[in-house]
């Protein structure tokens, strides 16, 4: 029986100072750290061992796997990256602090930006400076792919060919999988493997640097859900 932990990278100095994040690539914070070690810690106490870790090509949720898999034991272990499991790009409202676009936008459409299902963010341009079309990360993927905001149903659009090529063929495989990503990469991820419906989303929470372990039996069915620590 196939286990899956989903880990959403420890505190960032973003989310410290309450400023929309996405794929700007910000660090941990000093609590971010002590969470992603917390993390490893729970992890050998369960005794869970891993056969593959996947995280994203940003520093938060990479310093956060490699933490996790010190304080286990495991940082060994074979290791991919990708883009597919970023955070969702939250467009023009990166960088803003968030109750600030709250004064500015009134709460309810900052809420509906955050949380609802399919609405869209105003869109960050393709020439704009922040835009990642001109991060070296994204060097090679085909420009049009390179978003200018995403909702949570993009996102998991686009975490959904990774999910099936590369990570549940490794469950049907029998092996262990650790994923260290993001808050709505790992809400898109949580919404398909449970059957969230689009309403019930929006009421899913992630926390810091808690491990979430997923048992599932041949079939991908869940037959168990457990956050350590709790």
């Amino acid at each position: 029986m196939a286990k899956l932990v989903l880990i959403r990278h420890g505190q960032s100095e973003w989310n410290l100072s309450n400023q929309f994040t996405g794929w700007v690539d910000v660090d941990l914070s000093d609590e971010g750290v002590k969470q992603a070690i917390n993390a490893g810690k729970l992890i050998k106490e369960a005794g869970i061992e891993f056969d593959q870790a996947y995280t994203s090509v940003l520093t938060r949720a990479i310093k956060t796997l490699h933490y996790a898999l010190e304080y286990s034991d495991q940082l060994w272990i074979p290791e991919t990256k990708t883009w597919r499991l970023n955070e969702r790009h939250y467009g023009a409202l990166q960088g803003q602090n968030k109750a600030e676009a709250a004064e500015k936008f009134g709460d309810e459409q900052v809420h509906i930006w955050r949380r609802s299902y399919d609405v869209l963010p105003p869109l960050l341009s393709a020439d704009d400076e922040g835009s990642a079309a001109n991060d070296r990360r994204y060097a090679n993927l085909d420009p049009h792919i390179v978003p200018g905001g995403e909702n949570l149903k993009v996102t998991l659009e686009r975490v959904m060919p990774f999910w099936e090529d590369e990570i549940a063929p490794k469950l049907l495989d029998d092996k262990n999988v650790i994923i260290a990503a993001h808050g709505n990469s790992l809400r898109a991820l949580s919404k398909y493997i449970e059957g969230i419906s689009d309403d019930d989303i929006i009421n899913l929470e992630m926390k810091t640097g808690q491990p979430v372990v997923y048992d599932f039996d041949a079939k991908l069915n869940v037959t168990n859900k457990t956050k350590l620590g709790d």
